[in-house]
């Protein structure tokens, strides 16, 4: 996986603009298709544990499994009393020898699938941990969109490429590739896993500069970027999309 020795740099970005508004959309659109009663959340590639922190604390049973022990150890810092979090330092492709088949009704895999060549064997594992009816949350860079950042800030070199080939140079100093929509959909279907919603997330804050602070107008930034995420045409040009799939009951 490309990302491993990429956790300094991602470090630098926790807390930025871009990283409260991926995360606070994420958060948001993910709670809407979840029950509100507990549920067992699996979150492959939790990081630092955003998401994992935040199932938690709305009572869910999360296992966070991350390959970074740097990064899980954010996340343990941040784990409440009451909060029911269980943390695994392991490969994301391990997740058949970790865990048994069909153990979790919700499984999150936000921002790794851009690190794999190939992600077919990921997806296959994904599904494989989902319950009957589970919920698949798959956030990955939006390939139908990616010259969309590069030509913003003028790199028109990197726009034309970015119109021929999935794969781009990150903010972590990784190069990582895109997924196109219909793309990923079939390869869901083949899991047997069926897209109920999509989201864009980033419509317009995805070419703030790096470390560029949160501004006081949150909540008004906030409400422009969930609605440009789930209105056509802006979610399409998205930075990032934003998948909520189920699995067959």
């Amino acid at each position: 996986m490309r990302f491993s020795g990429a956790e300094g740099r991602w470090r630098e970005g926790l807390g930025t603009l871009r990283d409260v508004v991926r995360q606070e959309l994420v958060t948001r659109q993910l709670t809407a298709h979840l029950p509100a009663t507990p549920c067992r959340i699996l979150d492959v590639g939790s990081g630092q544990g955003t998401q994992a922190l935040r199932m938690a604390s709305r009572g869910h049973h999360v296992t966070a499994l991350d390959a970074s022990r740097e990064l899980l150890g954010i996340l343990e810092a941040g784990i409440q009393p009451g909060m029911r979090v269980r943390t695994v330092q392991a490969e994301a492709e391990r997740l058949a020898e970790l865990f048994e088949p069909g153990g979790f009704d919700a499984v999150l895999c936000h921002g790794v699938l851009m690190y794999f060549d190939d992600p077919g064997p990921l997806l296959a594992g994904l599904a494989g941990m989902l319950a009957p009816g589970g919920v698949l949350s798959l956030l990955v860079r939006n390939g139908d969109a990616l010259a969309m950042r590069p030509a913003l800030l003028g790199d028109w070199a990197g726009a034309l490429r970015a119109f021929d080939e999935p794969y781009y140079p990150n903010r972590v100093g990784v190069t990582a590739r895109a997924d196109r929509l219909a793309e990923l959909t079939r390869r869901l279907a083949e899991q047997g896993l069926k897209v109920r919603q999509w989201y864009g997330v980033r419509v317009f804050t995805d070419v703030a500069p790096d470390g560029a602070p949160v501004p006081g107008d949150l909540d008004g930034l906030l409400a422009a970027e969930e609605r440009a995420g789930r209105t056509d045409p802006y979610r399409a040009v998205a930075a990032l999309t934003h998948l909520i799939c189920q699995a067959g009951a």
